[in-house]
């Protein structure tokens, strides 16, 4: 019996420490400047601020605390911050994602009155929340006017500049100032002869206006003796919500003559009931490092090397399945991959099957949000061997319960031809998977794609 009391009286013990453990982390005051704001800074601001992807800003307590609520909520429903990959599946670079006592304590905080607290931080600068940095060049590019007719837009843009010496390029990243509405940019840069002005020239055509011959002339995209100038493709592209990309140096990169031009080949607007102006701007990154490591592209599906099978077309009040997959003749590492689909995208799950049968996951993404399409970098080179088949499988949803879809009722969606290539309107329908990768070499797996400089 008094072992029975015994053993009675430490359990209460142990229940009484914890309770004043519990009443003690319930008592905690949570504020804004010495808890909340580090957390949003990390996991918001790179999106919520001026000129980011979001329609508000959050960095400064006035900017938190009118929505505290909201924040409170989206933060505890898992909605926000936007990582649409599963973590579980594969990793990458700069994943955002809160843990679960800090998203406790943003709750707490919005409980206990959204206190401010000390030495609060005004404002945060763009450079310390921006992954790529500050950059060392910025092109302005003419201002683009959007026309409020509610229908997408497409456009093709010459951005000439000069400057005193060669340099090196790192990085390329594309800014608008109309986030809300850029669907996608991708764009090529145009090493002119020496003769040649690359400032001759109309800035901005109107896809839909113009022949593509006539666009070419208008833009004056040749050499001055009339010869194809030579192309880095795919210098810089832009989707939304994604950052640019930022190798260490010496991987990947390319040489910038002291004149020369970038070319937007595609720029997409999506619907606008009001007239728009997007002022966008090219922030470049140079290196002292040449580059070593060349860099390549592989785009699997529409516009790509493989067939979707079965074809992409999705009836209306259907839900359909959709696999698209190339077989690799070389060993490759891969960098990034970027998954990409429009409005009625439902999953995607990309995998390399190697020759023995193993897997190498590349990127899941269990609910497709088109707003959200990363350039999703892993943090160390994915090498997938010769003979390794890789598969992209996916789901569309083109019923009424899909919040996104574009037509109520739901109408016929599909891959639609237009103009020699895949139709770029939100309206219709892609299925892409666009892998960087570099040719493989021994020990690649062990770079740390997150370094300042290449090196194993």
């Amino acid at each position: 019996m008094k072992r029975y009391r015994s053993g009675i009286q430490r359990l209460w013990v142990v229940l009484s420490s914890l309770g004043s453990l519990l009443v003690s982390c319930e008592r905690k005051e949570v504020t804004f400047s010495k808890d909340v704001q580090p957390v949003i800074i990390k996991n918001c601001a790179p999106c919520h601020r001026p000129g980011g992807g979001a329609p508000f800003s959050l960095i400064t307590y006035e900017d938190v605390s009118k929505r505290a609520r909201m924040v409170a909520h989206v933060t505890s429903s898992g909605y926000m911050p936007p990582w649409p990959a599963d973590r579980n599946y594969s990793k990458f670079l700069h994943e955002r994602g809160l843990a679960k006592e800090e998203i406790e304590m943003i709750k707490a905080w919005y409980e206990q009155g959204a206190k401010p607290g000390d030495k609060l931080s005004a404002s945060i600068s763009i450079p310390e929340i921006n992954d790529m940095g500050r950059p060392d060049m910025v092109l302005d590019i003419q201002p683009i006017h959007i026309q409020g007719d509610n229908r997408d837009r497409f456009y093709v843009i010459k951005i000439p500049y000069e400057m005193p010496r060669s340099r090196y390029v790192r990085a390329v990243q594309f800014v608008t100032t109309q986030p809300a509405y850029a669907h996608h940019m991708n764009g090529h840069y145009l090493r002119f002869s020496d003769d040649t002005d690359p400032f001759k020239g109309e800035r901005v055509i109107d896809i839909e206006s113009d022949a593509y011959e006539q666009q070419f002339l208008k833009l004056e995209l040749l050499n001055r003796d009339g010869s194809v100038p030579e192309r880095v493709h795919s210098a810089v592209n832009y989707l939304p919500g994604a950052a640019g990309i930022k190798y260490p140096a010496g991987i990947g990169g390319f040489i910038m003559t002291p004149k020369g031009a970038f070319v937007a080949n595609d720029i997409h607007y999506g619907p606008s009931r009001k007239n728009l102006v997007d002022s966008p701007k090219l922030y470049i990154y140079f290196s002292d490092q040449p580059p070593q490591r060349p860099t390549y592209e592989l785009m699997l599906g529409t516009n790509g090397v493989s067939p979707i099978e079965p074809p992409l077309q999705v009836p209306a009040g259907r839900i359909t399945s959709h696999t698209t997959r190339v077989k690799i003749h070389n060993d490759i590492s891969v960098l990034t991959v970027n998954p990409h689909m429009h409005m009625i995208g439902k999953t995607f799950r990309a995998y390399a099957l190697k020759p023995n049968g193993d897997t190498v996951n590349l990127v899941h993404i269990p609910q497709w949000r088109f707003r959200w399409q990363y350039f999703y970098t892993f943090p160390n080179p994915v090498r997938v061997p010769k003979g390794s088949t890789i598969v992209v499988d996916a789901t569309f949803d083109n019923t009424a319960e899909n919040p996104d879809n574009p037509f109520d009722p739901p109408r016929p969606i599909g891959e639609r031809l237009d103009r020699g290539g895949a139709s770029m309107r939100a309206t219709d329908e892609m299925l892409q998977f666009i892998i960087t990768y570099m040719p493989y070499e021994k020990d690649d797996e062990r770079i740390d794609l997150s370094k300042p400089v290449y090196s194993k």
